[in-house]
């Protein structure tokens, strides 16, 4: 398993841990996802210690609260997309040679890419392109045997939260769902893990929705 990460180091450590542990090899690779170059290298790292790619999850994201259009500044819109949308898109180009019939590509969309709220405007907009992406790939990889969904979750309680969003909608994040609260990042991996499996050998081209119940159509 290859942990890819920007800079934390610590928790990167912490996650090869684990997966030895289990009895896995693991091999972290830090850098920063919005050069394209490093997203090819990733792959071409992976490919030299494992020999292919059997499951690509892209995970990476920014986003940043703004209340109004002039405040989004055109670096932090340009870091957006780089982060949340081209990284997905390089990362495939790259893998997609070195994935088997039966590999699985996995990307995280969001709630935001179906009902955008408007102080995260740049954010929800990568989303909705992700979710789009994750339709185009599934019907152009599908003679190839490869399965590309992606995942939406709704208001999971991460550090994103805290470090982007103002005291007061931190104070309210996730109550205004029909569950009545936050998800929490353990309840969104078995979305990840049942479409990375077997078990989900004829799901491709699906958004899974973890969002305590508010609805994606």
């Amino acid at each position: 398993m290859v942990v890819s990460y920007l800079s934390e180091d610590e928790d990167a450590a912490d996650t090869v841990s684990w997966i030895e542990q289990a009895g896995q090899l693991a091999l972290s690779i830090s850098g920063d996802l919005t050069v394209p170059e490093h997203c090819r290298d990733i792959v071409r790292q992976t490919v030299a210690r494992f020999g292919r790619v059997d499951i690509l999850v892209s995970n990476a994201a920014y986003q940043m609260t703004r209340d109004s259009l002039d405040e989004i500044p055109d670096e932090e819109w340009d870091h957006t997309l780089a982060t949340n949308l081209s990284a997905f898109f390089h990362l495939s180009k790259a893998a997609v040679p070195h994935i088997p019939a039966g590999g699985s590509i996995i990307t995280t969309s969001s709630i935001q890419g179906d009902a955008p709220s408007p102080k995260l405007m740049p954010y929800a907009m990568t989303k909705a392109g992700l979710a789009s992406m994750t339709a185009s790939l599934a019907q152009m990889l599908g003679e190839s045997g490869i399965r590309v969904n992606a995942v939406a979750p709704g208001p999971i309680w991460t550090p994103l939260i805290p470090s982007t969003m103002p005291p007061e909608k931190v104070e309210a994040f996730g109550t205004d769902t029909p569950l009545g609260r936050p998800g929490q990042p353990a309840e969104v991996a078995p979305a990840y893990v049942l479409l990375a499996s077997d078990d989900a050998s004829y799901m491709s081209g699906a958004v899974i929705a973890v969002t305590g119940g508010k609805p994606i159509l």
